[in-house]
């Protein structure tokens, strides 16, 4: 068969029985000129031409020649072919969190950015955020990249995916116009939670209020991009020790910044009463809101991305 025949009847066949290296060569030439990913095991010497021109070359590490260790990407030490899938879940779910945690940090800096610069532009208005105020929230955002995002566990759907295209880029155009629009999601909010205290509250009673609102929508922003698939229920039901943590001590942090004197003044908040902690924390858990309903029509759209149980995913 030329290489074009063959590329074009690969597709048929399922078993390719006493072939030799230059043929195994072919065939994995003849998928790549399909567009598909191929992946290639082995552990001779005869394999090594066809591990290395592999998309993924995967060599026995108890068995294998060193020729075939050295042509291949990956060496299984346990010469188990079930650490191959292991593997590629593992990767996939990497890939995901690094996703997610750099589109966190792209939506929370927007209403940063945004509050930082509105008083530049209006000048009957006082600064919104203060340096205090910045340093404040990086303690939050720092850890939830370091630890929640990366102990996140993998998407339900993770490994009925197909492989991804090999062009493809970490951050897609997709992925950086809903971050994009969490964060303008929050700065709207905050600045309407602003205005509309500023009408019978004192400029410090607004920022207290607009901070407040602030750090909850963070934690919610944490929440939601922790899984892209399920809903913010089921996500709250999904163990993740780290993000236990870091709301615990932001509500404690936030607790002392609005109701402890000193950390008042040095925050330049005044004291709120019920109703306004009642604003805040409404405002900021609902300014997000509508990337829970864009899940759910994805997954209404495509129901393979139902969350399983967790025997399931075992």
């Amino acid at each position: 068969m030329s290489d074009e025949e063959l590329a074009r009847r690969i597709g048929d066949v399922q078993v390719f029985a006493r072939v030799v290296p230059e043929q195994k060569l072919r065939l994995v030439n003849a998928l790549k000129a399909n567009r598909e990913i191929v992946a290639m095991t082995g552990d001779g010497v005869n394999d090594a031409p066809a591990l290395k021109a592999a998309h993924i070359g995967i060599a026995m590490g108890g068995r294998g020649t060193d020729v075939a260790r050295e042509a291949a990407s990956l060496v299984l030490l346990d010469d188990d072919f079930s650490s191959i899938v292991a593997a590629v879940s593992l990767g996939r779910r990497i890939f995901d969190n690094i996703k997610k945690a750099v589109a966190f940090i792209l939506a929370v800096h927007v209403p940063i950015a945004g509050l930082s610069l509105l008083p530049v532009f209006f000048s009957d208005w006082p600064l919104l955020l203060l340096p205090v105020h910045i340093v404040f929230l990086e303690l939050i955002i720092d850890p939830s990249c370091s630890l929640i995002f990366e102990a996140e566990q993998a998407e339900a759907n993770v490994m009925q995916r197909p492989p991804r295209k090999p062009d493809e880029r970490l951050f897609s155009a997709r992925t950086i116009v809903l971050a994009l629009l969490q964060g303008l999601s929050v700065l709207a909010v905050c600045i309407g939670v602003f205005l509309l205290a500023r009408a019978d509250h004192t400029t410090e009673a607004s920022r207290a209020l607009m901070f407040t609102t602030l750090v909850v929508a963070f934690l919610v922003i944490i929440l939601v991009n922790r899984s892209w698939t399920r809903s913010l229920v089921a996500m709250l039901r999904v163990p993740n020790a780290a993000f236990r943590w870091v709301v615990a001590g932001t509500a404690l942090l936030l607790a002392i910044v609005l109701f402890v004197p000193g950390a008042q003044r040095l925050f330049h908040f005044a004291p709120l009463h019920v109703n306004d902690l009642v604003l805040s924390l409404a405002a900021g858990l609902t300014c997000v809101l509508w990337f829970e309903v864009l899940k759910w029509y994805e997954r209404q759209a495509s129901p393979h991305v139902a969350p399983r149980s967790a025997k399931e995913q075992s």
